[in-house]
């Protein structure tokens, strides 16, 4: 690593002192641009129309992509062979327009029930690092599953499983096929955190892999195209750009640049003005030397300057400004290098300024899976978290809150939203991101002025759904030991690293911690509180043998047995995994005893409003099971969808309160953007909760909205909605089954690898009603006793299925003008989605 740092302010080093405020243009008389004025913090990426611009020529050398296209032979793409001969391979068909690829019972993996298939290419010697992603273009209408990479083909299988490739199955080089028929393109980046090379030397052969969903006889995958792009390359399209790229792990929002390059912007400087900023390199840059120069009566002077070769990481630096305070000035990012082609990465230059009293900071802390069920603070019967019972005389907590969905691909783009899964996206891909024409909770501070970071060790909640999109920071650099079990503790190192970087305030963060969830690697001092260290080594022996667990497969007699003869039951493995939860949650409540001290020593946890949920209950979505757990019960039973939600800021919301009238998470972005004064979503789902908290109306005064859980997705054979919706209304709890037409039930859609279909898949029944109130483990529908109230929630059920039909064609318009029927327009009014 070659790099060096200098601050300079008329000739004395810069402090480090600062504080926030917001943008807006003012002219004053002079000519140029109109300087701007920083009433909240000003993120000059922002402003690139308000700079002039000198240099940043896009060079002409920049490597084309790779492409091969299969409207014509491609004899260099062949069938790999399964090593061991345990399966046959794929024979490709020739089609006017593409190469199809059919999957049928010779296919077959022995060790899975899945049908998958190989073909490759050899490569000219290429150095992965050069390369960004694989673009693939494909088509499908049959039960397929996914597709993924595979690289240098080796005479041994790499993995002992049959594969001929170093294969990448994690989630960046995997993609869910979409299997309604048209043309998709699949973007599979190669990401160096990821995709790290297990093998010595070039990049010399490149594999699609594709695999069928479990236990289908056939399938076809028509690939159209394969598309190699270089680094680099999404930049060329304009001279100067804002991106997001990547280094060391973290993404940073940036101005991308090409050296020499000179930007500058007519500033007026506030009280205690400071700039903070990030600088960096595209992968496989020379040096690069990044200057901050201020121009005051025509005279510049260079104010901070660093000169790197370190392509591998961001490099933070900050600018005292305080001298300019009352003054404008012409505030210049520059860059030079001595190599043309270079490309130069200004991360989130801000300025900012003395922060207005009244802005708060925000930390919306979620904590992965944690059902409130199972945490003391909701009267478990275990202490998994004592300190959330201490912190709870200074909040308000719900007793009754929910997630809307039951997994993290479905249940983190809605609370970020404030919009329920399917009025975000249509019920396709694992891994769609959320579309353009809907602003995320990061989108609805950050252009308000403050600063954005996200910190997560589940890529669904960020950059895996598009989460992160316009974040200032997110991302984690790798982390020795790191695992999931420890992520509280390195997150919440990567947040301070953030903040004592970059001091300005106010702040937005969003946590996803991973603690409790699997594979329950819990650490001292944890390991061992709730389960002794003998009955520890026996559950992951059974866990490893797949023995004495019933949720991925059922128990049969032979695997019974096994597991007796192993000295396990179906029951010791659930009591011993639920242990190992409950020291997950332990540590995790730990944690966050260690954020709060920190921020009260810091003297921000008087001004920083605190949310503590989860994305969804537990087991929800887990490839396990616990005591208790309903087989076939709605996801509106408390231990799939029942979370923790409590809010905490001293001084404004009177603390030691329980509300019990069910609240969802749909609610929590409207609630935040009232709390600090932020303009409401123009499209929402929620409803803001700050009359409640604030005690500006009384809990038996208020008028909630119904809960909704929406667990849709699309029937790979029909293209119909599958699945459940759901709704807590008082009460009353009513489960409809959304069935393809013509089917009796559904069965288990492999697209999102969890068991997603009507939990009364075999009964008769549509919708499933259920007293609360007498029955709350949902353990016998009502509807005998009353076909009144079954009525009355089929039909509110099916009009919030068209509701967000509707809602998503507003959404994916992109700006466009749409046309709703006027019913369609009512059925929003009326439930409270638009004004």
């Amino acid at each position: 690593m070659k790099y060096s740092i200098t601050w300079f302010l008329n000739g004395h080093r810069s402090s480090l002192l600062a504080s926030l405020l917001l943008p807006s243009v003012l002219c004053l008389g002079c000519g140029g641009p109109a300087p701007l004025t920083v009433d909240m913090p000003l993120h000059l990426e922002d402003h690139l129309d308000a700079a002039t611009i000198v240099g940043s020529e896009v060079p002409d050398d920049i490597p084309e992509p790779v492409e091969w296209l299969f409207d014509e032979p491609q004899p260099d793409w062949r069938p790999a062979t399964p090593t061991g001969g345990l399966w046959k391979p794929v024979r490709p068909v020739r089609t006017d327009d593409a190469l199809r690829l059919p999957l049928n019972a010779a296919n077959r993996d022995p060790q899975e029930s899945d049908l998958e298939g190989f073909i490759y290419t050899e490569l000219p010697d290429l150095r992965l690092e050069d390369w960004a992603y694989v673009e693939i273009r494909a088509r499908t209408s049959d039960p397929m599953e996914s597709i993924r990479l595979g690289f240098n083909y080796t005479e041994e299988d790499p993995f002992d499983m049959g594969v001929p490739f170093y294969s990448a199955t994690r989630w960046p080089a995997r993609a869910f096929l979409v299997t309604d028929g048209p043309i998709q393109t699949y973007r599979l980046p190669l990401d160096s955190r990821w995709m790290r090379p297990m093998w010595e030397g070039p990049w010399t052969h490149l594999a699609v892999i594709f695999v069928s969903q479990a236990d289908e006889e056939a399938a076809t995958l028509d690939i159209l195209s394969v598309r190699l792009i270089p680094r680099g390359y999404e930049y060329r399209e304009n001279a100067v750009s804002v991106h997001s790229p990547r280094l060391g792990g973290i993404s940073r929002r940036a101005i991308v640049t090409y050296p020499p390059s000179r930007l500058e912007w007519r500033v007026r400087v506030p009280e205690g003005g400071r700039l903070d900023l990030a600088s960096g390199l595209l992968d496989g840059a020379s040096d690069v030397t990044f200057r901050v120069n201020v121009t005051v009566d025509g005279d510049e002077v260079v104010v901070f300057e660093e000169a790197s070769a370190d392509a591998s990481a961001w490099h933070l630096g900050s600018v005292d400004l305080g001298a300019y305070a009352g003054r404008t000035i012409g505030l210049t990012l520059e860059t030079e290098s001595e190599r043309e082609g270079a490309v130069a990465f200004w991360g989130a230059p801000t300025v900012s300024g003395d922060r207005p009293p009244d802005e708060p900071n925000v930390i919306f802390y979620v904590i992965d899976g944690a059902g409130a069920d199972w945490m003391s603070l909701y009267g478990y019967n275990r202490r998994t978290t004592p300190f959330l019972e201490r912190l709870a005389r200074d909040a308000v907590v719900f007793e009754q809150a929910y997630s809307n969905a039951t997994s993290t691909p479905l249940s983190a783009p809605s609370y970020m939203t404030s919009l329920l899964f399917n009025s975000i996206m249509p019920y396709g891909s694992f891994f769609d991101r959320i579309p353009d024409g809907v602003t995320t909770m990061a989108e609805h501070f950050g252009r308000n002025g403050w600063q954005t970071g996200v910190f997560t060790s589940n890529p669904h909640a960020s950059s895996a759904r598009g989460l992160d999109r316009n974040v200032d920071r997110t991302g984690l650099a790798p982390i020795e030991n790191a695992t999931d079990a420890t992520s509280s503790q390195y997150l919440q190192r990567a947040f301070w690293e953030w903040r004592d970087a970059w001091v300005g305030q106010p702040f937005w963060a969003h946590f996803q911690t991973t603690d409790g969830h699997e594979p329950f690697e819990t650490v001292a001092p944890f390991a061992g509180l709730f389960l002794a260290p003998e009955m520890r080594e026996r559950y992951f022996r059974w866990d490893e043998l797949e023995l004495c667990n019933s949720y991925l497969r059922p128990l049969t007699n032979e695997r019974e047995a096994s597991c007796a003869a192993a000295g396990g039951t179906e029951e010791r493995f659930a009591l011993a995994q639920q242990a190992l939860y409950d020291e997950g949650m332990a540590h995790q409540d730990h944690q966050l005893e260690r954020l709060v001290a920190r921020l009260q020593a810091a003297g921000q946890y008087e001004n920083t409003i605190l949310v503590i949920a989860s994305d969804h209950g537990y087991p929800a979505a887990s490839h396990r099971v616990m005591p208790g757990m309903a087989r076939g019960a709605p996801y509106i039973h408390p231990f799939a969808t029942r979370v923790p939600l409590m809010f905490v800021w001293p001084g404004h919301i009177a603390g030691g309160r329980r509300i019990r009238t069910p609240v969802s998470m749909l609610d929590v972005l409207p609630t935040l953007l009232e709390l600090v004064g932020l303009p409401q979503p123009d499209l929402k789902q929620g409803q803001s909760l700050a009359p409640l908290l604030l005690g500006q109306v009384a809990e038996a005064e208020w008028e909630s909205r119904p809960v909704i859980v929406d667990v849709l997705v699309e029937d790979v054979a029909s293209g119909q909605l599958m699945g459940n919706i759901e709704m807590i209304d008082g009460r009353w709890g009513a489960s409809l089954c959304v069935r393809p037409a013509g089917t009796t039930f559904v069965r288990r859609n492999h697209v999102y690898d969890a068991l997603v279909g009507c939990v009364q898949a075999r009964r008769p029944e549509r919708l499933l009603l259920y007293d609360l109130w007498e029955d709350p483990l949902l353990q016998r529908p009502v509807n005998a006793e009353r076909p009144d109230l079954v009525e009355k929630y089929t039909a509110l059920l099916e009009a919030q299925v068209e509701a967000n039909a509707a809602i998503r064609k507003l959404v994916g318009a992109g700006g466009e003008r749409v046309s709703l029927t006027p019913e369609q327009l009512r059925t929003l009014r009326t439930l409270g989605y638009i004004q």
